[in-house]
């Protein structure tokens, strides 16, 4: 196996290596841990509210904790996720099977910026929601991802994203300790991503709707695809 110190650092090659270093021993802790401050997860679940066989699909999948929830929620939409992280899938696949979910969801290995759907999945139509959560805080090239994400959604499509918000809310305190917690996780608040979501829509690509979430703590958006 080639050294991940060898490897283009802007390769998805070295992105795969680099999230299974990660994930590797705390992919065993991470639902445990994240529960504490990966706030608003439910909430975007809970506003999906996709119809009966819609395709829905997740980037950054993790676990697949919001997959399953997304299917006990909705039994009559189809899920689908994609991590980086070979590492992480083992442990989402694991929890497939304990929910007993294998049936209902399909998993794969695969980059946001450039996943095919048709390819990947099997699927012959466009997908009709596309998740990200607390996914795009840590994926280097967000702004791809994000075009690439409406170009894979069928008219009337929607991206739901939850991430992290400005914490305008909380105290200047609260926020230089988690924003110090978050980079030792390579994690970080990208207020960019809600600029590029208006930029889109004002080039006429979809609707965009922002929600902050405990006092700026995060947020949920919908940007909703313009029909042709």
């Amino acid at each position: 196996m080639q050294p991940i110190d060898t490897i283009d650092k802007n390769s998805e090659d070295f992105a795969r290596k680099d999230m299974n270093t990660m994930y590797r021993w705390t992919r065993h802790v991470y639902d445990a841990s994240r529960k504490y401050y990966l706030l608003g997860r439910d909430y975007l679940i809970e506003h999906l509210r996709p119809e009966a066989n819609e395709t829905v699909c997740e980037v950054g999948c993790g676990t697949a904790r919001n997959l399953i929830k997304m299917a006990q929620k909705y039994p009559d939409a189809r899920f689908y996720g994609l991590d980086a992280s070979d590492e992480m899938l083992k442990t989402a696949q694991g929890n497939l099977k304990g929910a007993k979910a294998t049936d209902r969801i399909i998993l794969k290995q695969g980059f946001s910026q450039s996943f095919a759907p048709e390819t990947l999945f099997g699927i012959d139509s466009p997908l009709d929601k596309i998740v990200f959560s607390y996914a795009l805080s840590i994926i280097p090239p967000w702004k791809e991802s994000l075009d690439h994400a409406c170009d894979q959604l069928a008219p009337e499509g929607e991206i739901h994203i939850v991430d992290f918000g400005s914490q305008k809310g909380l105290p200047k305190t609260f926020r230089k300790v988690l924003f110090w917690f978050l980079d030792k996780f390579h994690v970080y608040h990208k207020p960019e991503i809600l600029a590029h979501l208006r930029e889109m829509e004002k080039e006429g690509k979809g609707a965009l709707v922002v929600k902050d979430l405990y006092k700026g703590y995060a947020y949920h958006a919908i940007f909703k695809k313009m029909q042709k």
